[in-house]
């Protein structure tokens, strides 16, 4: 296993995120994501098992941008 994260963006999909993660709630506890090779994180803002992508996002018909925008 990559010492290194890596961050795919899916075409309006989640974010997968592979590689050694410590992932925290909002409240700073940490959440389980041991065995996991990829985790996917909502994106779209409709998953139930959020920040987790539960595959909301097909049936809501959610539509990302198609670029990121670079900042000035």
């Amino acid at each position: 296993m990559s010492d290194q994260v890596d961050i795919r963006i899916r075409p309006s999909g989640p974010y997968l995120v592979r590689g050694p993660i410590t992932l925290h709630d909002a409240d700073g506890s940490v959440l389980d994501t041991a065995g996991k090779d990829v985790v996917a994180l909502c994106r779209c803002g409709g998953s139930t098992t959020k920040p987790f992508c539960d595959g909301t996002h097909s049936k809501i018909g959610f539509q990302a941008a198609t670029q990121a925008v670079n900042e000035s």
